[in-house]
Formats: structure tokens, C-alpha cells, sequence
């Protein structure tokens, strides 16, 4: 289990391999949503439980959950001796599609590209959902790019992100064999 806790949030994170029950909390309905989403996509289960110590808005709990969720799949991940280390997902939602392109060999770094017509969807500021994949990248030591292709409903453009996001980690994740994916012989 991974924990943070500072002044605003506290937040826990517990992953494993597989499917299995999945528990979401955090004061953010949409996000809640959105977290199953890509942890089960991800082909993971566990419990992830954020609370807001402060209230200022949803900055903090996004931004740490973010945190969180990056240090428990890079505890996952391990030394990373096996995985496949690069995913990609093209991920229809109804009128909206989404790509997403991953590789968890180490090297943080992360881009999203999505234009989106709303403030916000059930609590979540959209403004956040490129820092949230920001502060995952970095955490877990994964480069990570996601691109909201079109869409017409911020609701089905997020969720088909998400999805693309886990499809792609899930993928990127997976044993493939024991030794380094890499030609230089290390990831970094």
C-alpha cells in the first residue's frame, strides 16, 4: 500500500495484478468514475481512497491521487525486468475517440492533448484531467501521451482517455519475458 498524506489530502493506494474487487472513494464523483475506469482497463484491482482535508477545490486531491496512483503502479512495476514496457490504445466512446501511447521503462514525461467545451464534469475541473496524467507520468516513471481525437461530449471524450490511458498501461504492464526491454540494456 502506498500513502500520502499531506496538510490538504490523504490518500491510499493499493494495487495488484489481475481482476479482482475494485474500490474507488474520493470526494470527486466524476473522478471516481474515471479511476475505476482506467485501473480496471489497466487490468488491476485494489482500493484507492482519497479524502480532502482542507476543501479548497479539487486541485489537491487530483494532483495527489495522481501522486499516489503513480508510486503504486511504479512499486508494482518493480525493477521492471520482464515487462513488455510499451502500450497504445485507440478507444471509441460513442462519438468521441481517444489514443493513448505508453512506455514504463522509467523515463517520466507526459503530454495530453484535448480541447474541451465544459469547466468541469461531476465535480471534476477538466482543466486537471492534463495534470493528473501529469503527476501519474512522474510518479510512475512512465512517458505518457494521450490525445482526444474529437468528441462532442466532454463526458464520453474523458472516459474514452481513460480507457485508452488503462488499455495502454495494462499493455505496457504486462510480463513479457525476464530480462531489460531495451537495446542499451537498461531503461535509463
Amino acid at each position: 500500500m502506498v500513502v500520502r498524506e499531506t496538510k490538504e489530502t490523504r490518500v491510499s493506494v493499493s494495487l495488484a495484478r489481475g481482476r479482482g474487487p475494485l474500490r474507488v472513494e474520493t470526494p470527486i464523483p466524476f473522478f471516481n468514475h474515471m479511476l475505476e475506469t482506467l485501473i480496471f482497463y489497466a487490468g488491476l484491482h485494489g482500493e484507492l481512497r482519497a479524502e480532502d482535508l482542507r476543501g479548497f477545490d479539487d486541485h489537491h486531491v487530483v494532483e495527489d491521487v495522481g501522486i499516489t496512483l503513480g508510486r503504486a503502479i511504479a512499486e508494482l512495476l518493480g525493477d521492471r525486468r520482464g515487462i513488455k514496457r510499451f502500450g497504445w490504445a485507440l478507444v471509441p466512446m460513442d462519438e468521441a475517440l481517444a489514443e493513448a501511447a505508453v512506455d514504463v521503462g522509467g523515463r517520466p514525461y507526459s503530454v495530453v492533448r484535448a480541447r474541451f467545451k465544459r469547466d468541469s464534469v461531476g465535480g471534476l475541473s477538466l482543466e486537471l484531467v492534463p495534470h493528473f496524467v501529469w503527476s501519474l507520468a512522474y510518479n510512475s516513471g512512465a512517458t505518457i501521451h494521450v490525445v482526444l481525437r474529437w468528441h462532442s461530449n466532454d463526458h464520453h471524450g474523458v472516459e474514452a482517455m481513460f480507457k485508452a490511458l488503462g488499455m495502454a498501461l495494462g499493455q505496457a504492464m504486462a510480463v513479457e519475458g525476464d530480462g531489460v526491454t531495451s537495446l542499451k540494456g537498461t531503461y535509463y
